[in-house]
């Protein structure tokens, strides 16, 4: 009996102590349950705090130059510096002496530290000074702000520990935690954190404004948005790649981790026909005409021989480096964009095609029939002045619009579109497309009888840009062909050379504008003592509200060039409504402003300056 009471005992304490190491077990399970759930936790969390402190940035490759035919710069990139704040990263002890090194007032990088701060994303990428010029005090200050140390404190709450067998108790719902906190202050002497300097980049144009329509612009993106920085904008940018940068709080301040996506691939240069000389002459010259004859407008462009462009000139212009004011108006290429009627500058196409046709001889005992009307257009005193029959010379010299309709009534409507067609009018150049106006020229089964004569002198189904204008001409500085335009230099051009007139009629047409250009000729104020000058005045009334205005709203052009035999420069002048155009020989005396008066001059002031300045074309004594 005493034997089976002991071992109920036995029994009794085994299953008491098997029940307390039952306990034991799962209450160390419990607890390393609960560690491995925290650090899968604080794992989760650390690697989601790692991901916010990403910052990534795009690195811009270097953009290309703009150069002129001789490698002088036109457009280029200034290396400046900028200063990035990563504003979460920033102590507030280091405010006031940061803003002193920017050389900002205090409260103004308070509050932008503070807006930056107030937004969800792009808190720590913040630029607060951008194009620093590499000899700026804010450089210099910034290097001694960053060797300096300032006692920085943080205030903690540091979460107390609970003992292992709380944890336990709290598990199995026996005890609640509460979490405690002891508030303790750390100080330490820090440098400033978050805080770079980088290198940044400024669009930079040396020759100003007279270039500003040609070249254009780039925006705050640094991006081309017109001229030759928008139309050549994917050769010049090149290629930008992204940065990621991982921010790390025991790097103090520093970004680690660089990590880039694709390939950084700088732009390349661009480089022009332009001759910044000759470029000069001639802006100075029509900003010079449109201020003293008080026209809305000006421009001009400048050929050699082979087509190349050394010069394109518009104004009203705004200087590119001046980002406080914009216009787009001033940044218009009038040369490329806009379509005009070119009034009487055609009229040596009319007398060249009839040359060559053998409807005329064009010496000086040929006489041309002007005494009646022909048309709508009309025999007048003035062409009474010179009698009822004048000669081509005279016509060319006198802009005789009468004459040239009867030259032209001796032509085919077929041949005159050929030869107009073949002249480029109608067709687009492929110098900067996408602001490029190709103009019109309507085909001849659509022209009546006025659009045939009125094209002989510059109106009716044809318009034209000054550039297509200016490439016609080329026809007298090679032997009756025009080539193509030329604007990059070392590129190809879509178009050949057409041949167009004989050797011999281009020839004989030039000389007779050398007598337009001269004492007793509409082109008089063209001329230049010591240079044979050849070209022709044109007047055009100009289109308002759908009709042609008659109270002085004109164009007026000249286009001519130097010199006569084997012409070196080919010019074309157009100013938009001159309002105040005085006599040569009277300087205060007010005439209606005509191509002879306005546009002819500032080919004179512009050519004059390019011939002083080019040693290979030699005075004339006898002029």
């Amino acid at each position: 009996m005493t034997s089976k009471i002991l071992s109920i005992a036995r029994v009794q304490n085994y299953w008491r102590r098997q029940g307390v190491i039952k306990y034991f077990f799962i209450l160390l399970f419990t607890v390393f349950l609960y560690q491995t759930i925290s650090i899968s936790t604080n794992t989760y969390i650390q690697k989601r705090g790692e991901n916010q402190s990403t910052d990534i940035t795009t690195k811009y490759a270097q953009r290309g130059d703009i150069l002129d035919r001789d490698g002088n710069i036109l457009a280029s990139n200034l290396i400046l510096r900028k200063v990035i704040l990563d504003p979460t990263q920033v102590q507030k002890e280091f405010i006031p002496k940061l803003a002193k090194a920017l050389i900002i007032p205090e409260q103004d990088l308070h509050n932008a530290i503070e807006k930056k701060l107030s937004k969800k994303a792009g808190r720590k990428y913040l630029v607060i000074k951008k194009n620093i010029m590499l000899t700026s005090p804010i450089i210099k200050n910034l290097k001694e702000l960053r060797k300096q140390r300032v006692k920085i404190c943080k205030n903690k709450n540091i979460k107390n520990k609970h003992s292992l067998i709380d944890k336990g108790l709290s598990l199995v719902k026996i005890k609640e935690l509460k979490d405690t906190y002891t508030n303790t202050k750390d100080c330490k002497k820090k440098g400033i954190e978050g805080m770079a300097i980088r290198e940044d980049t400024r669009r930079y144009y040396p020759k100003a404004a007279s270039l500003a329509p040609l070249l254009g612009r780039v925006n705050s993106d640094k991006k081309g948005v017109s001229g030759i920085e928008g139309e050549f904008e994917y050769t010049l940018a090149g290629q930008n790649i992204k940065e990621s940068l991982t921010y790390n709080s025991e790097s103090r301040g520093s970004y680690f981790n660089s990590k880039t996506t694709g390939t950084l691939t700088h732009g390349e240069n661009i480089e022009l026909t332009i001759d910044s000389k000759i470029q000069f002459h001639a802006y100075a010259a029509i900003k010079k005409s449109v201020d003293k004859y008080d026209a809305d407008s000006g421009s001009a462009i400048i050929l050699n021989p082979n087509g190349e462009i050394l010069a394109m000139v518009n104004y009203p212009a705004d200087d590119p480096n001046d980002r406080s004011t914009y216009n787009a108006e001033h940044y218009r290429n009038r040369v490329l964009s806009d379509k005009v009627e070119p009034g009487s500058t055609m009229k040596p196409f009319t007398m060249l095609l009839a040359l060559d046709k053998d409807k005329i001889s064009a010496t000086d005992d040929e006489l041309i029939d002007v005494s009646k009307s022909i048309g709508h257009i009309r025999s007048d005193k003035d062409a009474k002045r010179y009698g009822d029959a004048i000669t081509v010379k005279k016509i060319l010299q006198k802009s005789h619009n009468l004459g040239t309709v009867n030259i032209s009534e001796r032509l085919s409507k077929e041949d005159m579109y050929e030869t107009w067609s073949k002249l480029g009018f109608g067709r687009p150049l492929g110098l900067i497309p996408s602001i490029e106006n190709s103009g019109s020229l309507r085909h001849f089964s659509s022209w009546g009888l006025a659009d045939k004569r009125t094209l002989a002198f510059g109106y009716g189904p044809m318009e034209t840009n000054l550039a297509q204008l200016a490439r016609a001409y080329l026809v007298f500085a090679n032997n009756g062909s025009v080539p193509p335009l030329k604007l990059i230099k070392n590129s190809n051009t879509y178009e050949n050379t057409v041949k167009i007139f004989d050797k011999k009629t281009t020839k004989k047409i030039a000389e007779l504008l050398n007598a337009v250009a001269s004492n007793d000729g509409s082109g008089y104020r063209a001329v230049i003592k010591g240079y044979d000058v050849a070209g022709k005045t044109g007047t055009a009334e100009m289109v308002v509200d759908g009709i042609y205005n008659k109270k002085g709203a004109k164009r007026t052009f000249f286009t001519g060039f130097v010199p006569v035999d084997k012409p070196k420069y080919i010019m074309a002048v157009r100013l938009d409504y001159p309002k105040k155009c005085y006599a040569s020989w009277k300087p205060s005396l007010k005439i209606p402003c005509q191509g002879s008066n306005s546009a002819a001059v500032a080919f004179k002031d512009a050519m004059q300056s390019i011939l002083t300045n080019d040693s290979s074309i030699k005075l004339m004594a006898n002029k």
